[in-house]
């Protein structure tokens, strides 16, 4: 098996429901030619660096997996038939993943997806604070006031 990384971008008047359905039948073949998907990031609407297909943005998904030759040809080959796919690229990462660089890689993917999920709700608990903080009628002035008052 070998490790690919693969972005495909589709067009954005897609339904959910279409592109829910070209990604799962992507999992599906990579999985049933007994390869593993390491990680699958949808990065959303973006603007493209020029018109493909007379299209100004598309929905970007990024996949890394391993799996063999035959798969990667079998989703290219899907890819071209439709039209849904403006663009894809694959990129073959290595020409050998063992067992073993599978589950780090695995579990390395859930390690950073861990720590963004906790970046993440950081940054929305301290953007919460910061608008209670400047929501409050009582100014830090006040704060000092009171202190010195109850001592």
């Amino acid at each position: 098996m070998r490790r690919y990384e693969m972005i495909s971008i589709f067009r954005p008047g897609l339904g959910e429901e279409a592109v829910a359905a070209i990604v799962e039948n992507t999992r599906k073949i990579i999985e049933d030619d007994r390869g593993t998907v390491i990680s699958f990031t949808r990065w959303g609407m973006k603007k493209l660096a020029y018109p493909i297909k007379k299209e100004k943005q598309g929905l970007y998904y990024f996949y890394e997996y391993a799996a063999s030759a035959a798969a990667v040809s079998e989703i290219e080959r899907k890819f071209r038939i439709d039209d849904g796919v403006l663009k894809y690229l694959t990129i073959k990462i290595a020409d050998d993943i063992g067992a073993e660089e599978l589950e780090a890689a695995i579990a390395d993917n859930e390690k950073r997806n861990a720590a963004f999920l906790r970046n993440d709700s950081a940054e929305n608990s301290q953007g919460a604070a910061t608008r209670a903080e400047t929501n409050n009628p009582v100014s830090a002035n006040d704060a000092d006031d009171e202190e010195t008052v109850s001592e």
